[in-house]
């Protein structure tokens, strides 16, 4: 399967920076085609901006984050259908970050990821767990509740993605073992053979202090179908180094 080198900016970027950084990346796309799926998501404020920079390329867009309702009194949301007609194909849904800092739970997830694929979006859904839980050897089993609770009933392996992100790697420059990400992708692996259809056909991503430097050696984990990429995807260089080591 190709693999997914999934750039997440996150609150970053304004016109001239968003602008250059998208331009660099499809310029990048142009001149060195790799054979895996690029795929950038950019604030919210950026999404039109940067959709037409990447019209006929081979660069995909996706948001942040969508409301589980296509439309209404919702003040400060943005609905999926409004995103696919931005351009995207892609939703990042249930981030650690959001998680945390807007309390998202599995349910609210869920909610979102059905209202993704309803306007033909596809979800990735993070999940991951705290240091505290890793420590106290509940990976597999936090893992195991998120992916229950946030995966919609009757999806098909190709319709979603799936992102790992240990909470205690992101932003702090560790990283778990490649025998830790590895045990961890098989274990989300074999849960998604009980949730959807052609479980095989799902990629799963790792996220988590992705820089070029450790890249090359996570992409080569079984299982490991990809990279959601944070800080390393506001610099061109070396979120292309990532990409190439997908490849």
């Amino acid at each position: 399967m190709r693999k997914l080198a999934a750039g997440n900016w996150k609150m970053n970027g304004l016109k001239a920076d968003g602008t250059a950084l998208a331009k660099e990346v499809v310029a990048r796309a142009a001149g060195a085609p790799l054979s895996c799926d690029i795929l950038i998501c950019p604030p919210a404020t950026l999404l039109d901006r940067v959709a037409a920079i990447l019209a006929g390329s081979a660069v995909a867009l996706g948001a942040q984050n969508c409301h589980t309702q296509q439309k209404g009194a919702h003040t400060g949301e943005i609905g999926a259908a409004m995103l696919k007609d931005l351009g995207c194909s892609y939703v990042i849904l249930g981030h650690s970050e959001r998680r945390a800092e807007q309390g998202e739970s599995d349910a609210l997830v869920r909610a979102k990821a059905l209202a993704a694929r309803a306007a033909g979006l596809v979800p990735i859904v993070c999940v991951g767990e705290t240091l505290t839980e890793r420590d106290g050897g509940k990976t597999l089993d936090v893992l195991a509740r998120q992916l229950q609770g946030s995966i919609p009933e009757g999806l098909a392996g190709g319709e979603l993605v799936i992102a790992y992100e240990p909470v205690w790697a992101i932003g702090t420059g560790r990283t778990p073992t490649t025998a830790q990400v590895a045990e961890v992708h098989a274990h989300i692996r074999k849960g998604l053979a009980g949730q959807v259809r052609d479980a095989a056909a799902a990629r799963i991503l790792y996220g988590g202090s992705v820089k070029p430097s450790n890249a090359k050696e996570l992409m080569s984990v079984p299982d490991v179908n990809g990279a959601l990429i944070g800080g390393a995807s506001l610099i061109a260089a070396d979120f292309w180094s990532i990409a190439e080591a997908c490849s």
